[in-house]
């Protein structure tokens, strides 16, 4: 069985009679193995006293076995509805709070829970939830960092091969192949590959009728997944040629990156260290291209907490990961933005990342 006994003593400190996880990065941490989200509720749901419970769609019986749970089992299957095993689990467990991930579990799940128990409350705990894993342990971070390597291998093999008159979704496709050959489990999520004006989108799609030419900047964001971990990085090139505006602006973005660095250690605020780096920003030339926050949290979700904004007043810890990805985005002119993974350590913090930052010209 699954030690499950941080989310029980969860529902104790929430005075809430148990605590819910559904198919996403919670679930995996909390059972290891993972299982699909899809439109079969799947729901364990952890009491403060006594034996977890979990509702199983029945064809994924097969496979929950390998989980070695205990506690007892409601399945269902697609010709008769879920709604019996929810009021099996309700009798069985006949529950007055429930705290559930806000931002995961979906509408029609919390309906079915309501249905079965009209009177229960249920309590957004995703903050509480997330925190268990806010910070990463050493096997999280070595599963980091062999994310952030493949990602960082398959980065120079693309960039290699740049050309003048190549299109986005080439560069893409070969970063797609370029990931998997060296190792990714999957993609953190669909890369970012953009040129031109393209590249002043923060999350812009690459396009199929974009050539890229000399003097465009060319942004990847992008990120492997290995061991259930997820790396983000970004890097900004010139093609070519890049004119004294890029300079200057990519400039004032590495300056910003590197100030992140200086102002993150143990007991500084997110708030700290967004300020710190949005000022490098704000006092260049180029104040009306910000867009985006400092950063995120990273590690089984690509963005989780802690969130590096003002105004966000959580305690930097060692052991948090999060990412430094100031940038300066003029748009159908250009963007820059520059990302790292960066570990916070007892006396400071350390990238995860060492892909090179110096400006880099590349497709000559």
């Amino acid at each position: 069985m699954p030690d499950l006994s941080e989310y029980q003593q969860l529902a104790k400190d929430m005075s809430v009679d148990a605590v819910a996880l559904v198919p996403g990065p919670n679930f995996t941490r909390a059972l290891v193995k993972p299982f699909m989200s899809n439109e079969r509720p799947f729901v364990v749901v952890i009491p403060a006293e006594g034996v977890p419970a979990a509702i199983v769609p029945n064809l994924e019986l097969g496979s929950w076995a390998l989980v070695g749970f205990d506690g007892a089992v409601f399945d269902w299957r697609d010709q008769t509805g879920y709604d019996d095993a929810f009021a099996a689990l309700a009798e069985h467990m006949p529950l007055r709070s429930l705290a559930v991930e806000g931002q995961v579990m979906r509408v029609f799940v919390s309906k079915a829970f309501t249905r079965a128990l009209p009177n229960l409350r249920i309590v957004d705990a995703e903050r509480e939830i997330s925190g268990l894993r806010i910070i990463k342990t050493d096997d999280d971070i070595a599963a980091l960092q062999a994310a952030i390597d493949i990602s960082e291998r398959a980065l120079e093999r693309v960039i290699a091969d740049v050309r003048v008159g190549q299109t986005e979704v080439q560069i893409e496709q070969a970063l797609i192949q370029a990931l998997f050959a060296e190792g990714a489990a999957s993609m953190a999520f669909s890369p970012i590959v953009t040129a031109g004006g393209n590249s002043a989108q923060p999350h812009g799609k690459a396009r199929a009728d974009y050539q890229i030419k000399a003097g465009d900047a060319l942004l990847f964001d992008f990120g492997a997944r290995k061991h259930g971990f997820a790396a983000d990085i970004t890097r900004t090139f010139f093609v070519a040629e890049a004119s004294d505006e890029g300079r200057a602006v990519y400039d004032t973005v590495l300056r910003a990156n590197m100030v992140g660095f200086e102002a993150c250690k143990p007991g500084v605020t997110a708030h700290d260290i967004d300020n710190a780096v949005t000022s490098v920003l704000e006092a260049s030339p180029y104040a009306d291209r910000i867009r985006t926050k400092t950063g995120h949290g990273l590690g089984r979700d690509v963005h989780e907490a802690p969130y590096i904004m003002r105004g966000n007043e959580q305690i930097m810890r060692a052991g948090m990961v999060w990412t430094n990805e100031p940038g300066l985005y003029d748009l159908d002119n250009f963007g820059v933005r520059i990302e790292d993974d960066v570990l916070v350590t007892n006396d400071g913090c350390r990238s995860l990342t060492s892909f090179p930052k110096e400006l880099t010209i590349i497709g000559r």
